[in-house]
């Protein structure tokens, strides 16, 4: 009977962590998801978010506020997350434990968590708290973050580094595709890019600390430019 349990222990774990994966992009279309379709769409299998040129300054982009495409499949607390993404100009980001605002003129509105990235050399792999407390870890460092006078201006201790800078951005593909993985666990997230951990925040700003909350991808205002994402996976770890 021994080899039989063996296997109904192996068969529960199997079942346990399929139960954990939740789909959040079939691969084909917006289903599931919340913005504005003029900037997001799905070209070749990749969620495609674009910022178009103003006709009156062809270098600016013609949106004049951060927008997003929200998952409207539940919230997220502690999670493992992993996805590719690829960027043209511009700056971007996956929003993760946020919430939604009052719209603007150009689509929705996150305040939260994101895992940030970015066509230049100085922001893929931070922890940023978009309409909220800012940065609270640039690229390689281990923090704390602690209570501030101000909600919005935390204590930010650095405890450490999980990383070279320099070499975390050698590794990143420019205008070509990257995995991306987003850990959060109670107060402690991670984010990974190619395998190299890029931050480790413990947030203890209980106050302002999200704990859970919605998904959402970012288009930044700025200029013109292009933002893909695919191969998403999603696990529940609570």
């Amino acid at each position: 009977m021994k080899p039989l349990h063996t296997f109904a222990a192996l068969l529960a774990l199997t079942f346990t962590a399929a139960a954990g994966e939740v789909e959040i992009f079939n691969g084909k279309d917006l289903t599931g998801w919340e913005g504005n379709k003029d900037l997001w769409s799905v070209k070749d299998g990749t969620i495609t978010g674009i910022t178009p040129p103003d006709p009156a300054d062809p270098t600016k982009g013609i949106i004049k506020h951060n927008t997003f495409l929200v998952w409207k499949g539940g919230k997220v607390a502690d999670f493992e997350l992993s996805f590719q993404y690829r960027i043209e100009k511009g700056n971007s980001g996956v929003q993760y434990r946020s919430k939604e605002l009052d719209p603007g003129a150009f689509g929705p509105i996150i305040s939260g968590y994101q895992a940030d990235f970015e066509a230049g050399d100085k922001y893929s792999g931070i922890l940023y708290e978009e309409r909220g407390r800012g940065i609270l870890a640039l690229r390689g460092e281990k923090n704390t973050i602690k209570p501030g006078a101000d909600a919005k201006k935390p204590t930010v201790e650095k405890n450490g580094t999980v990383g070279d800078n320099v070499a975390i951005q050698a590794a990143i593909k420019k205008e070509d595709w990257n995995e991306y993985r987003i850990v959060a666990k109670g107060n402690h997230v991670q984010h990974f890019i190619n395998g190299m951990q890029t931050i480790d925040v413990t947030d203890e700003d209980a106050a302002n600390a999200p704990k859970e909350g919605l998904l959402a991808l970012q288009i930044h205002q700025g200029p013109p430019m292009v933002v893909q994402f695919k191969n998403f996976k999603l696990v529940e770890t609570k």
